[in-house]
């Protein structure tokens, strides 16, 4: 398989056939690795240090111009082209129809299920993410309170969309694991460990979420993608 991408001059691949996997462990990044261990596929993973600004190496940007991780690159694309990709919710869809597994072929639960991805990628991360700099980092220390407060008080309300979902449904879509409840562990984890926001959204409010995020997380297959690209 060729190595020509540039990103090989940064991320030398000592497996060239596999998917190659360039990530971080946050809630976007750990999406990519949970999957590709819940589907099996063949993969190389490399850690981008964000940290150090390594998404903004020019490798990574010829894989990513966003500059954000994760991104893949996959040998054995579509009709056997090599595919580069980024965005989480695009790479979930992406593996869920490479593997055949984790997403529905029957139209009216596809999309259903894409929904829950694009309902986590429009809100649940922004929201997440912004209480997370307000009420951990930085903007914990702004005078002013009100933008921490606004994104707790919205990450509350969509926590009690996903309580309400999760009524008497094991998973998001039913008895059926899939790339919906994948695109949210990681993030629901990281509210109430990382951003150690648990008191402040009022989280014991949402045992359904609970009950699901411990099933989620005694997973092997999510044990593993936690870690797949940690230091």
């Amino acid at each position: 398989m060729s190595t020509d991408h540039p990103i090989f001059s940064r991320w030398p691949a000592q497996h060239p056939g596999r998917l190659q996997l360039f990530s971080a462990p946050t809630p976007n990044g750990v999406k990519a690795g949970i999957m590709l261990e819940e589907t099996a596929l063949p993969y190389e993973a490399h850690r981008i240090d964000i940290m150090s600004n390594e998404s903004h190496d020019p490798a990574f940007l010829a894989l990513n111009p966003n500059g954000k991780i994760p991104a893949i690159y996959d040998p054995d694309g579509p009709g056997g082209k090599a595919l580069a990709l980024w965005e989480s919710g695009a790479i979930l869809i992406y593996l869920a129809d490479k593997s055949g597994q984790l997403l529905a072929t029957d139209a009216a639960i596809r999309y259903e299920t894409i929904q829950w991805v694009m309902w986590q990628m429009g809100g649940v991360g922004p929201m997440f993410g912004q209480l997370g700099f307000f009420h951990k980092f930085a903007g914990r220390e702004y005078e002013d309170k009100r933008p921490r407060d606004r994104y707790a008080a919205e990450s509350s309300r969509l926590l009690a969309v996903l309580d309400a979902r999760l009524t008497d449904r094991a998973w998001i879509m039913g008895d059926d694991y899939s790339i919906a409840d994948i695109s949210l562990l990681g993030w629901v984890r990281n509210l109430i460990g990382f951003y150690e926001a648990a008191e402040i959204v009022g989280f014991d409010r949402f045992s359904q979420v609970q009950r699901w995020l411990d099933a989620g997380l005694m997973r092997p297959a999510v044990q593993r993608g936690l870690t797949v690209t940690a230091a």
